[in-house]
């Protein structure tokens, strides 16, 4: 693969936003644009913990997915270097839950995303902060 896009959010979309894991979990990119993401997941019963709220796993999952298709938006391939989350909130069984990633700082080579995860009328579910490396 090479380490530039020729058309970066057409790749951030298509390519990256239907990974395998994504896609197999449901998550849906709602919008992608250069430098911007939103992605969705409605929470079924498999994915919620012990006391019937949405697992941490899939909150993080579609905040990661909106981390991972905002930072390829930018021309070059980009890689997680790591993300931190702050949970706030718990999810409902049939709740469609949103992140939307945005950058904070972005360089040639490190890009900061704030990546917000919201759920019905626009509660805090999550807010992270996920850190990439641009090949």
């Amino acid at each position: 693969m090479h380490d530039t896009i020729k058309n970066p959010v057409e790749y951030a979309r298509t390519v990256v936003g239907k990974d395998p894991m994504a896609s197999h979990l449901g998550i849906e990119v709602e919008e992608a644009a250069e430098g911007f993401a939103r992605c969705s997941i409605t929470i079924r019963p498999q994915y919620l913990n012990a006391v019937e709220r949405a697992h941490g796993a899939i909150v993080y999952a579609v905040a990661d997915q909106a981390f991972a298709v905002a930072c390829n938006s930018l021309g070059t391939m980009a890689l997680a270097l790591s993300m931190n989350i702050n949970y706030i909130a718990g999810g409902q069984d049939g709740e469609r839950i949103t992140a939307v990633a945005e950058p904070v700082s972005s360089t040639r080579k490190i890009s900061v995303w704030k990546i917000e995860v919201r759920g019905n009328g626009g509660r805090l579910i999550a807010s992270c902060q996920g850190t990439a490396y641009h090949r």
